[in-house]
């Protein structure tokens, strides 16, 4: 057990295997001559990386015509980079308080995905308002309850929930942002609501990253529907 902790730490511990890994965790499949411009390595070098991920289960991978595309191999691994990252020192060498005050809005600080929800200082606002007005509670370990008031404000936002996902474990987690030390949604709730922001255009990817930027209309609806003063650009 000891060895095989050590040895999948070791894997996540060269910068060029962390470069690709952080440019996987949008949940997206990228080919190797990507991760290799990614992580300014050469391809045959890329390729040793990308062998030794998937062999340590880190990533998986799908074989499309000439090209290999690779993703990370699960949430459990995105949810592992996240906790990483979370205890990651500060640039100013602290340990705690959040990073998106010293980053401008509109950065992955500020909102990007994580895997499959969505994550930043506009996760986690949106995360306390749900909180704050008890359609939501936070409980044991780690997870999220949704309560009635909250099963119907999110039917009528038009995510769907049926009663089969409400006892399912990974519904509704408390996934640990690393920007902001604060908890936002994760699991099948987490994931409906990004997919919701993105079909309503109040949400939108901003080209080459896995951040999101605030639609105006957008900054408008999330201030009418949960108070939150999201900043749009």
């Amino acid at each position: 057990m000891n060895r095989d902790f050590a040895d999948t730490a070791a894997l996540l511990s060269d910068s060029a295997r962390a470069s690709m890994l952080l440019a996987l965790l949008d949940g997206l499949s990228l080919p190797a001559g990507q991760l290799a411009l990614i992580a300014n390595v050469a391809p045959q070098t890329a390729s040793s990386h990308l062998s030794k991920l998937v062999e340590g289960n880190i990533l998986a991978v799908e074989q499309q015509g000439r090209h290999r595309y690779y993703r990370l191999a699960g949430t459990e691994v995105a949810q592992a980079i996240e906790a990483l990252l979370a205890i990651t020192p500060r640039p100013n060498g602290s340990s705690g308080g959040s990073l998106a005050a010293h980053i401008p809005d509109g950065t992955l600080a500020y909102a990007r995905t994580c895997y499959s929800h969505l994550a930043g200082r506009l996760a986690v606002e949106i995360a306390d308002s749900l909180v704050q007005r008890e359609l939501l509670l936070p409980c044991k370990p780690r997870n999220y309850t949704l309560t009635k008031r909250g099963r119907e404000w999110f039917e009528a936002f038009g995510v769907s929930v049926p009663e089969s996902q409400l006892k399912h474990s990974r519904f509704a987690r408390q996934c640990l942002d690393w920007t902001e030390r604060r908890h936002h949604i994760a699991g099948e709730l987490g994931a409906a609501l990004l997919a919701k922001l993105r079909e309503l255009k109040w949400i939108a990817p901003r080209r080459g990253s896995r951040a999101l930027r605030v639609t105006l209309d957008g900054g408008r609806r999330l201030r009418e529907r949960l108070g939150v003063r999201a900043v749009s650009g």
